[in-house]
């Protein structure tokens, strides 16, 4: 992984909202850039795709990001990646997490896992994945008032039932 190197973070003291009670993402980004040294600092030009799914939050872990990548749920330009495959800025990925399908524009790197809005500033999702992902979303939501949840955890004598169900369907399904 080739790294370059630039002065500091890529934001100043400028480009800081300037309101009476900053947030704490405003004074941890006035943090970052009073403690950088004015020498160089190292720009990432390239990284793990497990690692950068991670740091943009896809996924609580990296072992979860690596799983997934393994399990062909991430797509680099249409293609199945592996974790060790490398993200480059520009590149066009479909990933499939338990919040939804996302398909997003890789638009700045990390290695590091920040805050919720600085991870944000990694990606942009495609207008077609963000309404895909609504609708879909939506149908969800629809199916909750057709199958509602039970009131209350199944007796004793139900869950022996549930599994005798089970049973007697996984038979028939090997007898044919």
């Amino acid at each position: 992984m080739g790294r370059t190197f630039s002065v500091c973070p890529p934001f100043s003291s400028a480009s800081l909202p300037a309101s009476s009670e900053p947030s704490k993402i405003d004074q941890k980004s006035r943090n970052a850039l009073a403690n950088c040294p004015l020498e160089l600092t190292p720009t990432i030009t390239a990284v793990r795709i497990d690692v950068w799914l991670w740091a943009a939050r896809f996924f609580k872990t990296r072992a979860l990001a690596k799983k997934a990548c393994e399990l062909g749920r991430v797509l680099c330009n249409g293609q199945p990646v592996k974790p060790a495959r490398t993200v480059h800025v520009g590149e066009r990925l479909r990933v499939s997490t338990e919040g939804g399908d996302y398909e997003i524009d890789v638009a700045q790197l990390s290695d590091i896992r920040g805050p919720a809005p600085m991870a944000q500033n990694l990606y942009r999702e495609t207008e077609s994945g963000r309404e895909q992902r609504l609708k879909a979303a939506e149908e969800r939501k629809a199916n909750r008032a057709y199958a509602p949840a039970p009131v209350s955890r199944p007796s004793k004598r139900d869950r022996r039932r549930i599994i005798q169900f089970r049973d007697k369907r996984d038979t028939d399904r090997s007898a044919d």
